[in-house]
C-alpha cells in the first residue's frame, strides 16, 4: 500500500529520501534514531558474550520463537495444520526438537491438531540412548538407522590397526571422550558464552536467595555449569517442571554428568554440584528454578551439536566413515546379531519410524561412507598406501602445511569420492578444516594456512604417479564398495520403518558435505536409466554396475514390492534368519511376515567372492527373486547360488506352504 502511494505522489518519495539521506549523513542523528527502537545495532562479535535471547545454535539471525506458547503454536502451525487436515500433507519431519522448551507438550498439541499425520522428529540418539516413549510420534527421522546400518558393514579386527596408525601419523589423540569435553568447552567459550551467561546468572540468583550457596562467585557458577554440559552422554534430557518427580532415564544421565563434572573439577566445591543436581532434580523448586532447568535443556543440545558434529567430527580423523551424524565415532562396528535386535526394538516400538542412510546433514553420502567401510578389511594395505602418498605428496606442502591430521582426512575423502575435482575437494577440505578449529577457523580465518591447503590439493591432484596409484586403487575397490552399497540399500527397504531416498542417491551418489550434497541433480538421466531397466535381465543389469543401474533397479523393485504388500512391511513380523557354514559371518538375512525374505552381504573384501559352504535353510514353500525373477524353492540353499545373478537378494513367496 505505502509502495503505491509513493509511486503515485514522487514528491512524497524525494522527501523521505532527503530526510534519510540528512540522517545518514550524520552519526549523531542515526544514533538517536536507532536508540529509538526495540533492539540494538552492535559489532556481530559481540553475540558471543551479550545475547540476551535463544538462537537457533549459533546462527544470531534466528530467533528462538516461544512454541510453548499456545498462541505461538496456533499462528505459526495454522496453515501446515490446514495442509495436513485437507490430506495435502501426508506427514511432518519435525527438525531440531531438542531445541524446544517442552518437546513433549510440543507433539501432544501437534498430534491432537492432526491426528492423522505421521510425524517424525529429527532427534539424535546416542547409541545407547531411546526416543521418549511419550512422544505421540512414529519415530526419528532415521539417523539411528543409519548409524546401525553402516556398522554392520565394518570389519570389527580392523578398529585396533587402524587406530594405531592413525595415532603413529598424525601424532594425534585417540582419546575420544577427552576430546569431545575439550571441544564442547570450545565451543561454549568460542559460541555460547551469552547463553552460559544467562544460566549462571539465573543460578546466581537462586544462589542469592540461600544462605548456604550465596557466597559462590559468578565463577565458580559459570565453570561448574561448563563443566557439566561438557561431560553430558546424550544431548539432552527431558524433565518437566510441571512433572511430580524426574523420569529414571534423565536422572541417570543428570547423574552421569553432574559425577564426572566432580571428578573433572575437584578445585570446585562439591557441595555446588550437589546442590546443582537438586535443582535438576526438582528437589529445589521456585520459578526461578524452573527457568533454570528448563534453559538448561534447551543449552546441552546445541553444545554437543556444535562440539561434536560440527568441530570434533573434523578432527577425530581416525577412520570417517563413522563420523556421521548421531554417531559416536569410538564405537567401531556391530555384528549381525545386534543388528538383528535393534530392528526388532524398533518393531516392536516405533514400526513406522524414517530410514535413512544419506540426508542433507550428512558428512557425506551414503556410498562415500560404503566405499570407505572396505579400508576396515585391509588397515595395513592402506597404511602403507597412505605412507607411500605423504612420502610423495610432502612437497607440495608451505612450511610443512597442511598438518598431517588435515591430510590423513585428505587422503580417506579422495579415496572415498574418487574421482573428484579439485575445485570440489579443496572446498570441502576448506570447510572441514574450518569446522575443525584447530589452524583455522570460520570466524578467525588463517589465510596462509588456508592458502597452503589449497595448494597442496591442486599439486597432489596434478601428481600423476599420486593419482595412477589411486586411480588403481579405487579401481580395485569400488566394485566391492557398490556391492556394500546394494546390501546396505537393501537394508534400508525392507527393515522395520519408512524408507527415505535422498534425491540423487539412486544411483551411486559421491557427494560430500553441504553444500556439495546440494547440488543439482540429474533426474532426467533417471528417468532415462528407469526406462532402459525394461525388459533387461540381471546380468545386463550388473555389466552396468558403475553407472549405478543395479542400484535403482532394486529401489524400484523394492519400492514396488512394498506398495504391493504395505500391510506386511508394516506390521509384518522381523525374525532373523542365520546363515550356517564358513563365511557364516557374512551375510545379514531375515524374513518379513514370513514370506519376504532379505539376503544381503557383508564384508565383502575380505570374502573375496567365495561363500564355500555356506547356506541358508529358507522356509518351506516356493519363493520368487524379483530382483532376478529366479525360482527358488525352500530348504537348504548355497548363499553363493542365491547371489549368483544379483550381488543382493529379495525373496517373495509365492504361496504358503
Amino acid at each position: 500500500m505505502l509502495d503505491e502511494q509513493l509511486r503515485a505522489q514522487p514528491e512524497w518519495a524525494a522527501a523521505i529520501d532527503k530526510v534519510l539521506a540528512d540522517i545518514n549523513a550524520s552519526p549523531d542523528r542515526l544514533d538517536d534514531l536507532l536508540e529509538r527502537q526495540n533492539y540494538r545495532l552492535a559489532f556481530w562479535r559481540m553475540a558471543k558474550q551479550e545475547l540476551d535471547y535463544r538462537r537457533f545454535f549459533d546462527i544470531n539471525t534466528l530467533v528462538g520463537l516461544r512454541m510453548e506458547d499456545e498462541q505461538v503454536f496456533d499462528d505459526t502451525h495454522a496453515l501446515v495444520v490446514h495442509w495436513l487436515n485437507r490430506g495435502v500433507l501426508d506427514g511432518l519431519r519435525v527438525d531440531h526438537p531438542d531445541g524446544l522448551r517442552d518437546p513433549q507438550q510440543y507433539f501432544s498439541r501437534l498430534a491432537k491438531a492432526a491426528p492423522q499425520a505421521w510425524i517424525v522428529a529429527e532427534k539424535i540418539l546416542m547409541p545407547d540412548e531411546a526416543i521418549s516413549e511419550h512422544w505421540p510420534i512414529a519415530g526419528t527421522t532415521g539417523y539411528d538407522f543409519l548409524n546401525a546400518a553402516m556398522r554392520v558393514f565394518i570389519d570389527p579386527s580392523g578398529e585396533a590397526p587402524l587406530t594405531e596408525f592413525y595415532a603413529e601419523f598424525t601424532g594425534e589423540s585417540t582419546d575420544y571422550a577427552k576430546l569431545a569435553r575439550e571441544k564442547k568447552h570450545l565451543v561454549m567459550r568460542d559460541l555460547f558464552a551469552s547463553d552460559l551467561n544467562r544460566l549462571t546468572a539465573q543460578l546466581a540468583e537462586i544462589c542469592e536467595s540461600r544462605r548456604a550457596y550465596r557466597d559462590y562467585t559468578r565463577r565458580e557458577l559459570n565453570s561448574m555449569l561448563r563443566e557439566v554440559i561438557a561431560c553430558f552422554p546424550v544431548y539432552r534430557t527431558y524433565v518437566r517442571a510441571d512433572d511430580p518427580t524426574v523420569g529414571e532415564t534423565d536422572r541417570r544421565y543428570l547423574h552421569e554428568a553432574i559425577d564426572a563434572a566432580k571428578g573433572n573439577r575437584p578445585d570446585l566445591d562439591a557441595d555446588l554440584f550437589d546442590f546443582f543436581r537438586s535443582i535438576l532434580f526438582l528437589d529445589s523448586r521456585g520459578p526461578a528454578e524452573t527457568e533454570l532447568v528448563m534453559r538448561f535443556q534447551q543449552s546441552t543440545g546445541p553444545v554437543t551439536a556444535k562440539g561434536i558434529e560440527d568441530t570434533l567430527f573434523y578432527c577425530y580423523n581416525r577412520f570417517v566413515a563413522l563420523n556421521e551424524v548421531g554417531s559416536e565415532p569410538n564405537r567401531f562396528a556391530i555384528s549381525v546379531e545386534r543388528f538383528h535386535r535393534r530392528n526388532q526394538e524398533m518393531f516392536a516400538k516405533h514400526p513406522r519410524t524414517m530410514l535413512a542412510t544419506t540426508t542433507h546433514d550428512t558428512k557425506r553420502g551414503e556410498d562415500v561412507r560404503l566405499r570407505l567401510a572396505l579400508l576396515s578389511e585391509i588397515p595395513q594395505r592402506w597404511a602403507a598406501l597412505v605412507r607411500s602418498w605423504w612420502t610423495n605428496n610432502e612437497r607440495y606442502k608451505t612450511h610443512f602445511q597442511p598438518d598431517k591430521n588435515l591430510e590423513y582426512l585428505f587422503y580417506q575423502t579422495a579415496f572415498g569420492a574418487w574421482p573428484i575435482e579439485v575445485e570440489r575437494l579443496q572446498a570441502y577440505m576448506l570447510k572441514a578444516a574450518r569446522e575443525g578449529k584447530q589452524q583455522t577457523s570460520w570466524t578467525t580465518p588463517n589465510e596462509p594456512y588456508e592458502q597452503a591447503l589449497a595448494a597442496f590439493i591442486s599439486g597432489s591432484l596434478a601428481d600423476q604417479k599420486f593419482c595412477d596409484s589411486m586411480t588403481a586403487f579405487v579401481a580395485e575397490m569400488a566394485p566391492l564398495g557398490w556391492v556394500n552399497s546394494l546390501a546396505h540399500t537393501l537394508l534400508k527397504l525392507t527393515s522395520p520403518g519408512v524408507p527415505d531416498i535422498y534425491q540423487g542417491s539412486e544411483v551411486w551418489d559421491l557427494r560430500l558435505v553441504d553444500p556439495d550434497n546440494r547440488t543439482p541433480v540429474d533426474f532426467s538421466r533417471r528417468e532415462q536409466l528407469l526406462a532402459e531397466l525394461e525388459g533387461m535381465e540381471a546380468e545386463a543389469i550388473g555389466a552396468r554396475l558403475s553407472e549405478g543401474l543395479p542400484k535403482l533397479w532394486l529401489i524400484k523393485q523394492a519400492l514396488a514390492l512394498r506398495k504391493e504388500r504395505p500391510v506386511q512391511f508394516e506390521t509384518g513380523s522381523y525374525e532373523p534368519i542365520y546363515a550356517k557354514g564358513t563365511r557364516a559371518d557374512h551375510v545379514v538375512a531375515y524374513l518379513r511376515a514370513d514370506e519376504i525374505l532379505t539376503i544381503a552381504p557383508r564384508l565383502n573384501l575380505s570374502l573375496a567372492g567365495s561363500w564355500d559352504d555356506t547356506a541358508l535353510e529358507i522356509p518351506r514353500g516356493n519363493w520368487r527373486n524379483i530382483l532376478t525373477d529366479e525360482s527358488v524353492n525352500g530348504g537348504r540353499n548355497p548363499v553363493g547360488d542365491l547371489l549368483r545373478r544379483f550381488p543382493v537378494a529379495l525373496l517373495v513367496r509365492r504361496e504358503n506352504p
